[in-house]
């Protein structure tokens, strides 16, 4: 073994310490750990798994955006945040798979789950990265044609997809017919294939931060990547992958403990799936904030719109799947209340998203948007 790469290891171990800590973990939660979290009536007990549990998924949270980051400069734009958005929602998706596979017949867990995911990405997560790029920079910018490339086929996705199956009588209540599931399993395949041929292929610079930036701007650019330790791409995509996994193989402790909690405060039943998702989705959040903070918009864009188009375009087609191999009925049709906010947040992108630059407002009227969905959860 060369010096060099002796000098690496001791390196490539201290900076994946997030990982070691996430795998450790990990393998005492699925052993000795089914154990612990069986009895949960003592408070400082269950106060210090879900401290344990929170403190080392927020920790890999911020490996997985350093592992994007850097994946970021080594392809540049939109290939790191491609990488990014494909990891978490792959492995959400994988998630919803396995509950439908292996647990109780739950209908409408994956309607439930994505319009969860739409409405942090879309409201939470974009309305904080727009508010506080907006304080820091006062206004920002990107290209409008990539938004205007994400809106076009999220549209069509999201109300054929989550809408029109409330309204049609060929299945009870919101589920679909086999008809309209094959038609719905092609039409999301094909046109997210077709979007990412677009977004890597011939049209990629719609997905890039526009060249006209200030020299202030650009000279913090430059100290942003020198903060980071770049090694080869292999690495960081491998390594990428290897700290996700934690995070999800950890969200189902992190359940049992919000759930616990909420029925201990008699909260409602959604907070838990909202409070799981916000974690599993925290590497994004952390990713955009940290873009939106060095003014790297696009980014941010890419991240936020980027991850509710993954979420429709890979969750109904693997749902679809699922239910036309094992005959498990699920509901697609979005509740008459969630298709008004549904509705509301694609109006209000499409608003905000019609000129080149962006303020605070726009991240304020996200934000009211999220705080109202939140307010629907208990109300």
């Amino acid at each position: 073994m060369s010096q060099n790469t002796q000098a690496k290891i001791p390196g490539i171990f201290r900076s994946e310490m997030a990982l070691w800590i996430g795998i450790i973990t990990t393998l005492v939660f699925f052993t000795v750990g089914k154990n612990w979290l069986m009895d949960l009536s003592n408070p400082l007990k269950y106060g210090f798994f879900f401290i344990w549990l929170f403190i080392v998924m927020l920790w890999l949270s911020f490996g997985v955006v350093r592992h994007a980051d850097c994946l970021a400069v080594l392809l540049g734009e939109p290939y790191g945040t491609l990488i990014l958005t494909l990891a978490v929602i792959s492995i959400e998706v994988i998630m919803i798979a396995a509950v439908m596979l292996t647990g109780e017949n739950n209908p409408t867990l994956a309607r439930d789950t994505m319009f969860s995911v739409l409405m942090i990405v879309l409201n939470g997560m974009l309305g904080l990265t727009l508010l506080m790029g907006g304080l820091r920079h006062h206004e920002q910018e990107y290209s409008l044609s990539g938004a205007s490339a994400y809106l076009s086929v999220l549209y069509p996705l999201a109300l054929l997809g989550l809408v029109v199956p409330r309204f049609t009588t060929s299945a009870p209540g919101g589920q679909v017919s086999t008809l309209m599931a094959f038609y719905l399993l092609v039409m999301s395949v094909g046109l997210y294939t077709v979007f990412l041929l677009i977004q890597t292929m011939r049209h990629s610079h719609f997905f890039k931060q526009p060249a006209y930036k200030k020299e202030d701007d650009l000279a913090e650019d430059n100290h942003h990547h020198g903060d980071l330790i770049i090694r080869s791409v292999g690495y960081h995509a491998v390594f990428i992958v290897l700290t996700m996994l934690p995070i999800v193989l950890l969200s189902k402790s992190m359940a049992k403990l919000v759930d616990h909690g909420i029925v201990y405060l008699q909260a409602p039943q959604a907070l838990g799936g909202f409070l799981v998702a916000i974690l599993v989705l925290s590497p994004e959040g952390l990713g955009a904030a940290k873009a939106a903070i060095a003014n790297k918009l696009q980014r941010t864009v890419n991240i936020a719109l980027g991850s509710a188009l993954a979420t429709i375009g890979l969750t109904i087609p693997a749902v679809l799947v699922i239910s036309l191999l094992t005959g498990r009925i699920i509901e697609l049709g979005l509740e008459p209340v969630e298709i008004v906010l549904l509705i509301l947040t694609l109006l209000v992108s499409t608003v905000n998203f019609v000129t080149e630059r962006t303020n605070v407002l726009k991240g304020a009227v996200h934000l009211i948007i999220f705080i109202s969905y939140i307010i629907l959860i208990f109300d």
